[in-house]
């Protein structure tokens, strides 16, 4: 099994709800014969019910436990449209992930086809361990359906989704970049470490996508076999195209399988936040940017993901990003690849928001104050691009607001963007 197919099979174990399920009637369909062989051994009486009486109480349990899971999966799909309709559709992926849609589908299959078992085995004499475990779980089906909802109400607020986006890019960026900032280890680039000799390319041979992750460590065995250095030539994120080249590899005393180096590389129909930080400051921005248009006007939203925003960019910029390189146990280099730089980072969050909330007071005061926050508590080498976007800023307030008051409120930083100014 290649890394790809590996990979693939754990993206589908963190998304897939029909996984979930198949694996809750599996549990059931062992869970029930191991209760019915303790029924018999024990003789244990739960609720003591007749034949008659189990057979109706189990009958109703069944039909409701199937309206729940009928109910459960009718939510979700309510919430992916209302997610995506009103922050972006980027986050539709995030909510299969969510571990309470998963948890209590997966609980109530469990507990449905337990209880279609046990309402099988009701003759002439109850198994009534069976029966009475039966009850217990549908029991407690009701107050996990009870915490589903309640969580479901609370899962459609903007903040949660927010912070549910920010929470996970900061898992990405300590495993992307697992060093602190060192201002005496420059983050140079690499492609100048290339050999002078010409390169093979190896085109992408499956369907065109998105390069969603890749093994390092799986690409560096590989040119190391081939004393080859194999350069990746799309970045994760980038969108490659069938018979595009995927890979280039410099030098190598034996050829290196073109289908061995393809099943390093994920490519799928659309980004993950796994190994692209990039990916999970794109959807906060989508989220500010749909805020701030005409048909939404909601700045508010925007000033949320703006809080979320500056907590990744310190966490990036405290961080030594990554210089784009994988080297053999040997020190040699073997796996080059692109990685975007503290400058692009800076762009990508303050840039669009900063055009499509030009109009906005509180957007600006908001924008200024992180700015201003990220220069003061950032190393300094990270300070040109800030102080950049900072101008660019105020030059766009100059053009906005034609009022002068309206211009000296725009340029003081504002934490909650109106109201919560110290000046």
């Amino acid at each position: 099994m290649t890394w790809e197919q590996r990979y693939r099979l754990r993206h589908a174990a963190r998304t897939s709800l029909v996984l979930w399920a198949g694996l809750a009637l599996v549990a059931a369909l062992v869970c029930a014969p191991a209760v019915r062989w303790l029924d018999r051994e024990t003789g244990w009486v739960v609720f003591g019910f007749s034949p008659d009486g189990a057979r109706a109480v189990l009958g109703a349990l069944v039909g409701s436990m199937l309206t729940f899971i009928v109910f459960v999966l009718s939510a979700t799909l309510i919430v992916v449209q209302l997610a995506s309709g009103q922050l972006t559709p980027r986050v539709i992926a995030m909510v299969f992930t969510m571990p309470g849609v998963k948890t209590t589908l997966g609980l109530f299959t469990f507990t449905y086809a337990y209880t279609l078992s046990a309402l099988a085995r009701v003759e002439g004499q109850v198994p009534d361990l069976h029966v009475g475990v039966a009850v217990l779980l549908n029991l407690a089906c009701v107050v996990v359906f009870l915490q589903f909802v309640q969580r479901l109400s609370s899962g459609l607020r903007p903040i949660t989704m927010l912070r549910r986006v920010a929470d996970r890019g900061r898992e990405v960026i300590g495993q992307v970049y697992p060093s602190a900032y060192d201002p005496k280890r420059p983050e140079t680039a690499t492609r100048e470490a290339l050999p002078a000799a010409s390169s093979e390319v190896v085109a992408l041979a499956g369907r065109s996508g998105v390069v969603m992750a890749f093994s390092a460590a799986e690409l560096v065995r590989l040119a190391r076999g081939a004393d080859a250095v194999v350069v990746l030539v799309p970045q994760v994120g980038d969108s490659v195209a069938a018979g595009a080249p995927l890979f280039r590899v410099y030098g190598g005393t034996r050829p290196v399988s073109a289908d061995a180096l393809g099943g390093c590389v994920a490519v799928g129909a659309e980004r993950t936040l796994d190994q692209d930080p990039r990916f999970a400051l794109r959807i906060l921005v989508d989220i500010a940017n749909r805020a701030l248009s005409p048909a939404v006007n909601d700045p508010t939203t925007a000033v949320l993901a703006l809080d979320q925003i500056t907590g990744l960019l310190l966490c990036l910029g405290r961080r030594h990003l990554d210089e784009g390189q994988a080297l053999d146990r040997d020190g040699k280099i073997r796996v080059v690849y692109g990685t975007p730089d503290w400058p692009d980072y800076v762009m990508l969050a303050v840039s669009e928001i900063r055009q499509f909330g030009g109009g906005s007071l509180q957007v600006n005061r908001r924008l200024r104050a992180m700015l201003e926050n990220l220069i003061e508590a950032l190393p300094e080498a990270r300070r040109p691009p800030l102080e950049e976007e900072l101008v660019l800023l105020g030059s766009a307030a100059e053009r906005w607001f034609r009022d002068e008051a309206d211009r000296k409120r725009a340029g003081v930083g504002d934490y909650q963007g109106v109201g919560g100014s110290d000046s």
